[in-house]
């Protein structure tokens, strides 16, 4: 089963993908706290848990989300491979506000966040592999997905995780410039590193609602972005369906 994870303003694929119906709405409880909602949804052939990552209303930011029960939840229904769907800041200047990516790499600024499953004193810690933190064959079909609904996207890009929930200054802007980082978020750490431990494949699909601190006209204004999410989250609608239908 594929999971998508859905974003800022993504509570749901309820009315969103053509021919996709809710058939039932768990209620998980785990480990790591809960009970965390996840929508199993049919359609195409297809079974999809859509799970959004700040419920409803977007009241949990980014910060305060509890990556380890969400991931621990998608993976107790049977969940073998992960979507998630993030909105961006642009710092590089082929993601202004409207463009999307599908990053190759991510640079963790956040702290404080439970980033392992392995963290009581009786277990082993898991010294995982991260090198491309990413899943390369679903980067590559979400590329074909883009491509079949004419969207251009930047393939490959260096996400960098902040902690939030503020927005950031326009010197820690051009520090993570320097540092190599195309675009700026605060969701795609830990859960990634978390689908890693419990190998789920995982891959990220980034819609940059504005430009980031510093690198555009004036102040940044949530209301521009609200807009620009509005139309941007259509045209990712439009790739997740092209994605189901492969």
């Amino acid at each position: 089963m594929l999971a998508v994870i859905g974003g800022f303003g993504l509570g749901s694929l309820r009315g969103e993908i053509r021919g996709l119906e809710v058939e039932t709405i768990e209620a998980i409880r785990t480990p790591f706290g809960g009970p965390v909602q996840v929508d199993i949804c049919r359609g195409n052939d297809l079974r999809i848990a859509f799970l959004p990552r700040h419920a409803a209303g977007d009241r949990v930011p980014a910060h305060r989300v509890n990556y380890r029960a969400n991931i621990w939840a998608l993976r107790s229904l049977g969940v073998e491979r992960i979507i998630s769907t993030n909105t961006v800041g642009g710092i590089s200047a082929d993601l202004p506000p409207g463009a999307m990516a599908i990053p190759e790499q991510l640079i963790d600024y956040t702290w404080g966040r439970e980033s392992t499953f392995a963290d009581s004193p009786d277990d082993e810690p898991r010294h995982i592999d991260f090198t491309w933190p990413y899943d390369q064959a679903l980067r590559e079909a979400l590329r074909g997905a883009a491509a079949k609904v004419g969207k251009a996207v930047k393939f490959g890009g260096v996400y960098g995780v902040v902690q939030g929930p503020r927005l950031e200054t326009a010197a820690e802007i051009q520090r993570l410039r320097r540092d190599g980082c195309d675009m700026v978020g605060m969701t795609s750490m830990p859960e990634a590193v978390l689908a890693r431990e419990l190998d789920l494949p995982y891959a990220c699909l980034a819609l940059s609602v504005n430009w980031a601190a510093g690198l555009g006209e004036g102040l940044i204004d949530m209301e521009e972005i609200k807009r620009t999410h509005g139309f941007g989250t259509v045209e990712l609608i439009g790739i997740l369906e092209a994605f189901l239908e492969a």
